[in-house]
């Protein structure tokens, strides 16, 4: 691992929790601010900014041929969606990694087809139940944390501490319709 103040944990999600649909409007619209960020607006201004030219980038290069996502948080880069090959997948990585102030790189691209049309719409409610969730708990404050769901697999950001990441962890990992969550915290303590 090239940051060891990052760590990447996939851990199996369980299908419990019943909560109802709730759709998230406005994820990956630009930059929000929030009192409870832990984050300085300049983190956020280039985290923001690091999305739009890895976007452009990757665009630019693999139009037809690849489904990548960019969402940084704290200068730390996630990578989601799917590629045709290995190769396409480090050259993505190499895309986000010449962005000036990207600190790191989790690379969670899936080599294969690109997902299904209807995951989209699955996965916004996915990523709207965990948020109403978070919002209950009195562990952490869901400003905290960034919920990114893709192909029914929840991947968490943030500037957290150990119990925060694992009360978060829970509590996404027994929402409804979740496969699996990837924890990409920073850690406070």
């Amino acid at each position: 691992m090239r940051f060891p103040f990052v760590f990447l944990i996939a851990a199996s999600g369980l299908l419990q929790g019943c909560v109802a649909p709730v759709v998230a409007a406005g994820v990956g619209t630009g930059m929000v601010m929030s009192s409870a960020d832990r984050r300085s607006a300049g983190t956020m201004l280039e985290d923001d900014t690091i999305e739009s030219k890895a976007q452009t980038r990757i665009e630019e290069k693999y139009k037809d041929s690849a489904h990548a996502n960019v969402i940084a948080f704290n200068r730390f880069a996630l990578i989601t969606g799917t590629v045709s090959g290995e190769t396409a997948k480090m050259d993505i990585e190499r895309i986000v990694g010449s962005i000036p102030n990207v600190k790191g790189i989790a690379n969670e691209l899936v080599v294969g087809s690109a997902s299904a049309n209807g995951t989209h719409g699955t996965d916004s409610r996915i990523t709207g139940n965990v948020k109403l969730r978070f919002a209950k708990s009195p562990v952490f404050k869901a400003d905290h944390i960034k919920v990114v769901t893709e192909n029914s697999v929840v991947y968490l950001m943030g500037l957290v501490t150990h119990a925060e990441a694992d009360a978060a962890s829970d509590i996404a990992s027994t929402t409804a319709g979740v496969s699996k969550v990837v924890r990409v915290f920073e850690y406070i303590d």
